[in-house]
Parts: structure tokens; sequence; C-alpha cells
């Protein structure tokens, strides 16, 4: 009897294993299909880590491409996202905290302005599901989550806008990199949860406004400084201008 029990208990742990093994897989698969249709750009993802009994879920070597239009480089990198778990019995399941550390942002303008993360941020709003509801419809079991906290940290910010002119402000240096302050975003889902595959997306639009906002006030600080910069040129050539002046009409007086 003892022995039949524990050949049965385990097969349940094979099983278990099997399943959260796949899991993983499943998740990752989905990050990427979901993120490249909403995003209107390629998503990729290394692995997806479980350990359930430590209540924590690990997304490895995330990266979304540029969208056309634009550098072959990407637009988003980080090597790892956190997911520490709260409840996960009863629905909607709790993630506690969601921990995106050191991610790469790349801010990159064309030659009419047109800025890369603006793109994905568009296509974004487009493509996203009108309700709730709708997305669980249309996917069928989806199930929902609540996000208490949202951390991102160290950000870093690298800015390319070599191709656009910016007429008689000559920069010397069109590609540079910040670091951004911690922010976080959050909660996420609250009351009644937020169907599991717009909580990825949730999070990187809360990520774009953060960044696209931060984004443009560094371009109007660093243009403001140019501008600064030639006009004080400008002054010191006027400057120059009237003491030659000057000195020509003294020359007959003092001479």
């Amino acid at each position: 009897m003892k022995k039949g029990l524990m050949i049965f208990a385990l097969l349940i742990a094979g099983f278990a294993w099997y399943v959260l093994s796949g899991a993983g897989d499943f998740i990752r698969s989905q990050i990427e299909q979901q993120g490249s249709k909403y995003l209107g750009a390629a998503v990729s993802v290394a692995s997806v880590d479980l350990a359930l009994t430590e209540g924590r879920m690990d997304i490895n070597s995330l990266n979304i491409e540029n969208p056309s239009g634009f550098s072959n480089e990407n637009a988003f990198s980080v090597d790892s996202i956190t997911l520490d778990l709260g409840d996960v019995i009863n629905e909607p399941y709790i993630v506690q905290t969601i921990n995106i550390n050191a991610p790469t942002f790349l801010y990159e303008l064309d030659a009419g302005g047109q800025g890369n993360l603006l793109v994905l941020k568009d296509n974004l709003m487009a493509n996203l599901p009108k309700t709730n509801n709708e997305s669980a419809s249309k996917e069928g079991a989806n199930p929902l989550l609540i996000v208490e906290n949202v951390t991102v940290s160290k950000v870093r910010l690298k800015f390319n806008f070599e191709k656009l002119s910016t007429g008689d402000l000559k920069i010397d240096t069109k590609e540079y990199e910040v670091i951004l302050p911690t922010f976080n975003a959050g909660p996420l889902g609250q009351p009644n949860g937020l169907p599991a595959d717009q909580v990825g997306l949730a999070v990187i639009n809360a990520m774009l406004d953060n960044v696209i906002s931060a984004a443009k006030s560094e371009v109007k600080k660093r243009l403001a400084e140019e501008a600064k910069k030639k006009v004080k040129e400008e002054l010191e050539k006027q400057k120059d201008k009237l003491l030659e002046k000057a000195s020509d009409k003294l020359k007959g007086i003092l001479s």
C-alpha cells in the first residue's frame, strides 16, 4: 500500500515538473507573439524561468527591435525581469512586484523628427483591445492578474539623432546617453484584474510614457544649450566687428 502511494506521489511530482517546465516556454512564446503583434516590431525572449516554490518568475534577455524606418539597433533591451508572485491560488492572481533593472532604451529620431519610441507607443495604442473582455473572448482562457507595483531602475537612455538636421545649430555630439532615476508604475489591473496578455503591454506602455517624456526633456535641454552657444558666438562676432570699427575711427584721432 505504502509502495503504491509512493509511486502515485512520484507520478504526480513528475507530471507537475513536466507541466511547469513547459510553462516557461509557453509564456516566452506568448510574450514574443503578443508583443510583436501589438508593438509592430519583433520581440524576442531568451527564456522564462518559473520558481513557484520561491514565488518568482524570471524573464531573461528581452529585446524589442526598432520599428521599420529606423536603425537595426534594439529600441529596448534588458537582461532580466523578475516577478515576485503573491496569491496564485485565486483569480485575479497577484503579482506583488515586477522588477526591471538596468534596461536600455534607444531614442532615435529620423530626418523628419519622428521618434522610434513614439512609433512603438502609437502602434501599441492602436492595437490594444478596446475592453478587457475583448482580449479574453478572442484568446480563450486568459487569467486575470493584478500587479501591485512595477519598479524600473537605472534606465540607460541612449540618444541618436544623426539623421535629424538641426539647421544652424551645429551639434557636435548627436549620439550620447544618460541614466534616468528609478521610477515606479502601478498598481495595474485593480480591482478586478487585467487579462494576462495585457499586463506586459501595460508595463511597456508605462515605461514608454516615462522614457519618452524624459527623452523629450533631454533633447530640448541639449538644443537649448546649443542655441545659447550659438547666440554667444554671434554676440562675440558682433562685439569684435564693433571693436574693429571703433579702432579704425580712433586711429585718425590718436595718430
